[in-house]
């Protein structure tokens, strides 16, 4: 039942050691610490990242299994092909990347969840990966329709390591699209996979599964020291997910 204590700057423990079933919280790994930006970059590099509520120390987990989206594998089911289709052929609808990050995380960080009473996205969290953003390493992926911000997310790019975080919608679809953009731009640029972090229905529906942490840990080490993507979105990276129709 130890936990480890971190103080700034401390070297985060091998994620081998967090929690295993058998324990109150399976894949804590350690508490403390600080959410500065280099504490924030050396736990994504390890396969750790910060979860904890209000009124709770940091607290720093590495589940295991850990549930990842091939981008490969991504199920793009026919409601969505429909949906992200006539949304591409729409002049008025765009996605973008990193022009609203603060809008994206504190919608996120207000929008209500099913069975959850608060959020973990706290104000410190808010806070932290803003800085993260400024740093380059966090990034928002926006869904706009007639100039307004209809959904999105924000993610973690150490790079060719991707970490997915947290989704909103205004527009039903919304943050589908946004995800479906960034399965898009991971294929087109060599990410193969995403970070999902924990197993949810909705996750498992769209293609992610559960992998170990082994094996999490080793992609991450391997794809973080690697050059990081340009993170701009580019129109053609639709093709990845709709080519386009051949000429008649």
């Amino acid at each position: 039942m130890h936990l480890p204590w971190l103080n700034p700057g401390d070297p985060f423990p091998d994620p081998a050691l967090a929690w295993d079933d058998s324990q109150p919280a399976p894949g804590l790994l350690a508490a403390g610490g600080a959410l500065d930006v280099d504490s924030l970059k050396r736990a994504y590099a390890s396969g750790i990242f910060p979860w904890f509520s209000e009124g709770q120390p940091i607290l720093w987990w590495s589940t295991d299994p850990r549930m990842v989206l091939d981008t490969g594998e991504f199920r793009l089911h026919r409601s969505l092909r429909k949906t992200l289709a006539k949304f591409i052929a729409d002049p008025a609808c765009e996605l973008r990347f990193d022009t609203a990050f603060d809008r994206v995380i504190r919608a996120c960080a207000t929008t209500p969840r099913a069975g959850q009473s608060g959020t973990w996205i706290v104000p410190a969290m808010v806070q932290a990966y803003e800085d993260f953003h400024r740093a380059g390493f966090a990034h928002s992926v926006e869904a706009w329709i007639d100039g307004e911000l209809a959904g999105g997310l924000y993610c973690v790019g150490l790079g060719r390591a991707v970490f997915g975080e947290s989704m909103f919608t205004v527009v039903p679809d919304a943050s589908k699209i946004a995800l479906a953009g960034l399965v898009a731009f991971c294929r087109a640029n060599g990410i193969r996979a995403i970070d999902c972090q924990q197993n949810t229905r909705h996750l498992a529906s769209l293609g992610a599964r559960e992998i170990a942490r082994t094996r999490f840990v080793e992609h991450v080490a391997r794809e973080s020291r690697k050059a990081p993507a340009h993170w701009r979105f580019e129109p053609v990276y639709w093709h990845a997910l709709l080519p386009p129709k051949p000429p008649a």
